[in-house]
């Protein structure tokens, strides 16, 4: 009731809502469909065990036993990471544990596709190093150079004589 004694009005549209408020219920069932009660553990990963295990590994499941003494994560990792992964189980436990808040992870397992498909299972984790090319030799270099010569503006003659190396060190299309 307001001070003039008459009720609150109420309001009619929804208006504007945070999109993670839309989302949360989505993201819930998404995440509790693999064992994810708590979907901090999907979206703060990196935070919770550290920048270099999440680099190499991500969590794909949780799944609880019969006997209820604890839950099994699953992690995915690549092959060559798998042995080093293997070597810090009790670690990525205490730190998912301290998410949770009490032991709820009693057992760490790796592998190295996903469960559920190969579709869903793609292991890499990162953007292969861009490689570069090789530096052209001076005579096209030089081409480059004087092709680009008659521009008056610096940076446009920098990026043509760029696209001319470039074009006369590409291999030729039969």
């Amino acid at each position: 009731m307001t001070p003039s004694g008459t009720p609150p009005k109420q309001r009619r549209g929804k208006g504007f809502q945070l999109t993670s408020g839309l989302l949360q219920a989505r993201i819930r069932k998404a995440g509790e469909s693999r064992g994810f009660a708590v979907s901090r553990l999907l979206t703060h990963w990196e935070e919770i065990v550290g920048a270099d295990i999440a680099r190499i590994a991500r969590p794909v499941k949780v799944g609880y036993g019969r006997k209820g003494m604890g839950a099994t994560l699953t992690v995915l990792t690549t092959g060559p990471q798998a042995p080093m992964l293997e070597m810090q189980k009790d670690r990525i436990r205490e730190r998912v544990n301290a998410c949770y808040g009490y032991n709820a992870i009693s057992a760490v397992r790796l592998t190295q596709t996903a469960p559920s498909g190969f579709s869903e299972g793609q292991a890499a984790f990162e953007h292969a190093p861009r490689q570069e090319r090789p530096a052209p030799d001076p005579q096209t270099a030089e081409r480059a150079a004087e092709a680009a010569a008659p521009v008056s503006d610096p940076g446009l003659r920098a990026a043509l004589e760029s696209l001319g190396r470039n074009v006369l060190t590409g291999k030729k299309r039969t």
